[in-house]
């Protein structure tokens, strides 16, 4: 299982929410290249970047902050927040990202969704399906849709996608562990259909101790971002070298 630090972007610095909410910003470190280099250091290949003014502007906005890390360190990052055009594609991979992550463009634009998928190919674009209540939320968890998250993965799978990234929101931030069942029916109900590619599944929010990795593994996840336990020091970099 590949573990990806998340380093969130707020105004070019390294920030964290609580559930997605902005009034609940934390700064951790003004200089996110910083933090970049510290997980390198510790032997992370890597990172899931997201800019969270673009998710808030519906544009890409801290593709600087993008570009400094890539060119910087040697770390596979993947980017997400406001991507909603082909214009804010081409800036992400120009900028130096390795994959994209698009949430609210896969639902409330899926033609233009589906034409990155054609047109990048699987390995490239992630699909973002963060959760609130058993719905996709949207607009940097601002707004609910009516999509089930199920349903939506299952859709997009057989339109070629393999990537997943799956925040629960009401775990995100909250340090009180994943939410290993609603991965367990993921993986379970979206490895069912032989004609459909399986999924890799990246698990993310809630992470709280470094002896919740092995049961995602167990599960079958494919990644695990890690951001909070992170920075409150519930998970050492010390540790995370032990487990990569």
């Amino acid at each position: 299982m590949r573990i990806i630090p998340a380093i969130d972007i707020i105004d070019g610095k390294c920030v964290r929410l609580t559930k997605g909410d902005y009034d609940t910003k934390k700064v951790y470190n003004e200089n996110p290249l910083e933090v970049a280099k510290m997980f390198e250091a510790s032997g992370i290949e890597y990172l899931h970047l997201v800019d969270l003014d673009g998710a808030k502007a519906k544009h890409i906005v801290n593709y600087k902050v993008l570009e400094q890390i890539a060119s910087k360190t040697k770390l596979k990052i993947d980017f997400g927040g406001g991507l909603k055009t082909n214009e804010d594609l081409h800036i992400a991979f120009n900028s130096g990202a390795r994959q994209i992550t698009g949430g609210s463009i896969a639902v409330k634009d899926r033609e233009t969704f589906e034409g990155w998928i054609s047109k990048y190919g699987s390995e490239k674009i992630i699909l973002g399906a963060d959760s609130n209540a058993g719905k996709i939320a949207i607009s940097g968890w601002q707004e609910d849709s009516t999509e089930e998250v199920i349903p939506f993965i299952k859709a997009y799978q057989k339109k070629g996608i393999q990537y997943v990234i799956c925040t629960d929101i009401s775990k995100d931030g909250m340090l009180e562990g994943p939410s290993f069942d609603l991965y367990n029916d993921i993986i379970s109900e979206c490895s069912n259909s032989s004609n459909d590619q399986s999924i890799k599944l990246i698990a993310s929010g809630g992470i709280s101790t470094i002896e919740e990795l092995p049961k995602l593994i167990e599960l079958g996840c494919e990644g695990v971002i890690i951001g909070k336990a992170i920075y409150e020091n519930r998970i050492s970099l010390y540790e995370l070298e032990k487990f990569v």
